[in-house]
Order: structure tokens, then C-alpha cells, then sequence
């Protein structure tokens, strides 16, 4: 399954979760995404974690969507190495982020 959320969204929120002094920026662009994104780009950091394989996508997604407690971004905020499971994410998923990334680099 391809995650239903925009992959320069993705790579933005990577970026900005690199960058020391920057988190408000990135709670309010988390917290402007809708549900859907939400979910999906929190089960594309659990793969990228290891806590659900690839193909196990749908079922991150749907175990997204039924633990959704905390609010997303103090939820992605807090965990450790965000932009790294990010990255191996899309990896595992075998989405190529490189013409996000180049549109990111050209702001």
C-alpha cells in the first residue's frame, strides 16, 4: 500500500525535524494535516522504527488510527530520532523521495 499522504509533506516535516529551533514551525505543520495524513505518516515512521514490517502497512495505519490518544505532533515530537524512522520508512516502503527532496533544496 502507498501511504496516502504527500510525500514532499513527508520530506518537509524531515527537514524541519533536523533543525534545532524549529519546533514550533513543525507541531503547526503537523497539526494542519488532516487525520488521514496524520495516521499515515505516523505508521510510515513505525515501519521506518521496525515496529510493523513493510507489508505490514495496513495494519500500522489501522493501529494508527484506533491508538490516536495524543495528539500527533506531541506524539512525533516525542520520539526519538523522528527524521531518521521517517527516512528508513519511505525506504522500506520503496518510495523514492529524491525529486521531494530536490524541490525542497530549490525553495
Amino acid at each position: 500500500m502507498t501511504p496516502e499522504i504527500s510525500i514532499k509533506k513527508v520530506v518537509h516535516i524531515i527537514f524541519q525535524a533536523r533543525e534545532r529551533g524549529r519546533t514550533a514551525e513543525l507541531h503547526a505543520f503537523i497539526d494542519a494535516l488532516n487525520e488521514d495524513e496524520k495516521a499515515n505518516l505516523v505508521a510510515i515512521a513505525w515501519v521506518g522504527r521496525g515496529a510493523f514490517e513493510p507489508e505490514d502497512f495496513d495494519d500500522a495505519l489501522k493501529t494508527a488510527y484506533a491508538e490516536a490518544t495524543a495528539p500527533t505532533a506531541d506524539y512525533l515530537m516525542g520520539m526519538p530520532h523522528l527524521s531518521e524512522n521517517l527516512e528508513s520508512g519511505l525506504e522500506a516502503l520503496e518510495i523514492d523521495v529524491t525529486e521531494a527532496e530536490e524541490d525542497f533544496y530549490d525553495r
